[in-house]
C-alpha cells in the first residue's frame, strides 16, 4: 500500500516513509513524553497519501486512534474520532474514488489550539449533497448502509463536506476542552 507521511512544523516540511512496514509515528510523540501537557503544543500537522483500497480504511482508522490517543482525548472521544474517520475513509475509497488504483485518498490531522481538524480528500467526481438519503426516514431504517455521514455528524463537533468536480473534501473537527483526572484532555 502506498502510504506517505508528511509533517509540517514551524514552517519546516518533513517527509517520512514507514520503516519495516510499521506506520510512521505522530511527529510530536517524543514531546509528549518530555512535557506533561499537550497545551504547549498548539500547532501540529501530519498528512498521509493512501491508495483507494480496503486496507486504507483500516489504516485511516488506526492512524486516527493513535493521533486522538496521543493528543489526550478520552476513550469515548477516541472511539468517536476513529469511527468518524473510518466512515469518511469508506466514503472516499468506495463512493469517491470507486477503488480506482490511480486515485489517492489524502488524510490529514492537524491540531490548532483547542481543535483537532481531520481532512479526508478523494479524487472522485464529487457528489450531490441533496441526494443523500435521510437514514432516519422510515423507508431507510432497515437498510444496511447509508449512515456514514449521519454517524460523522453525531460523533464530531463540526462536519463540513465540500464536493467539487475533482473530488470531495471532508473536514471533521473535534474540540478539546480542559483537563480531566489523570491529565487527559476531554472533549464535549
Amino acid at each position: 500500500m502506498f502510504d506517505r507521511q508528511t509533517t509540517a512544523f514551524a514552517g519546516n516540511l518533513i517527509r517520512r516513509a514507514p520503516k519495516d512496514g510499521f506506520p510512521a509515528f505522530w511527529p510530536f510523540q517524543a514531546v509528549y513524553f518530555v512535557h506533561t501537557s499537550f497545551m504547549a503544543m498548539t500547532e501540529q500537522r501530519v498528512s498521509y497519501t493512501l491508495d483507494s483500497s480496503l486496507e486504507t480504511i483500516d489504516s485511516a482508522e488506526e492512524k486516527a486512534t493513535r493521533v486522538a490517543t496521543e493528543l489526550g482525548f478520552g476513550d469515548d472521544e477516541v472511539m468517536q474520532i476513529s469511527m468518524a474517520v473510518r466512515e469518511g475513509a469508506v466514503n472516499a475509497v468506495l463512493h469517491g474514488n470507486a477503488y480506482a488504483p490511480d486515485k489517492k485518498v489524502t488524510l490529514a490531522f492537524e491540531r490548532i489550539g483547542e481543535e483537532l481538524i481531520i481532512t479526508i480528500r478523494d479524487q472522485g467526481k464529487g457528489m450531490d449533497l441533496s441526494k443523500i438519503p435521510n437514514p432516519l426516514a422510515p423507508e431507510n431504517l432497515l437498510k444496511t448502509s447509508g449512515r456514514g455521514i449521519f454517524l460523522m455528524r453525531s460523533f464530531m463537533d463540526v462536519v463540513e463536506i465540500r464536493p467539487s468536480s475533482t473530488g470531495t473534501e471532508l473536514k471533521l473537527i473535534k474540540r478539546v476542552h480542559g483537563s480531566t483526572e489523570g491529565g487527559k484532555e476531554a472533549s464535549q
